[in-house]
């Protein structure tokens, strides 16, 4: 009579995020992106397996055991709870500090480091509200960002103006105008007197009004208004959509 034993393997499975992610004696490092956040536990759920849930679900981890955890470095890339403070007057309301090491973003990127902190992690069903309070993001993270390609010197050089404030505007309303009144809006700016005037960060290339007529009816608006006041205007395309 022979006995089959099943061969020891990984067993996926549900466990608790404090037994990894919550880390009380943790000494933040300098380069570090710390975060504040007020969380208020699900009915049943302690504050550190809440606090420990977004550190979890903010960096590396997922809602169940996996066996690719075993092919990284947890310890190294992991973001961290290292302290829970109850919020003062409020029932069942914590603010947990979490530890985020730097390589988990990508230099240079708003977006990839906000797709983190302030994701998905935002609808997990063990929290009943959560909020970002505050955020240190260390220099080694800022000098990652090169900043804009121009500053106010450049500005002024192609504008030709010097020894005063800019003055601007964004056309109104941001919404809802055809390209050619948006145009006759900007003329009438620039005309009145302005230096330049710019989109509202919601115009993009909506039915109403596509960017590419915009473009042509505010270039032509801008050379008008030069051509008349005898200065040099500038308006300000959204682009970055």
């Amino acid at each position: 009579q022979t006995e089959t034993k099943a061969s020891v393997g990984f067993k996926a499975g549900v466990k608790e995020y404090k037994l990894t992610y919550y880390t009380p004696e943790y000494e933040t490092k300098d380069t570090d992106i710390l975060a504040a956040f007020r969380v208020t536990p699900q009915p049943g759920v302690p504050p550190e397996e809440a606090g420990a849930a977004v550190a979890a679900e903010s960096s590396t981890g997922t809602w169940t055991t996996v066996w690719t955890d075993g092919l990284t470095s947890l310890d190294r890339y992991k973001g961290r709870c290292y302290h829970i403070d109850a919020v003062p007057g409020e029932d069942n309301q914590y603010i947990c500090y979490v530890a985020y090491p730097l390589d988990l973003f990508e230099e240079g990127s708003v977006t990839n480091m906000f797709t983190s902190i302030v994701g998905n992690v935002f609808g997990f069903k063990a929290l009943r509200a959560l909020r970002l309070e505050d955020l240190r993001i260390p220099p080694a993270y800022v000098k990652t960002f090169q900043g804009p390609p121009h500053g106010i010197q450049v500005e002024r050089d192609k504008l030709n103006k010097y020894g005063r404030p800019l003055l601007g505007c964004t056309i109104k309303p941001k919404l809802g105008l055809s390209a050619k009144n948006y145009g006759r809006a900007v003329y009438e700016c620039l005309r009145g007197g302005l230096d330049f005037t710019k989109d509202d960060e919601n115009v993009n290339s909506q039915p109403f009004m596509r960017w590419r007529d915009r473009f042509l009816f505010c270039a032509e608006a801008i050379y008008k208004a030069q051509a008349e006041t005898g200065e040099i205007k500038g308006h300000y395309l959204n682009a970055t959509a």
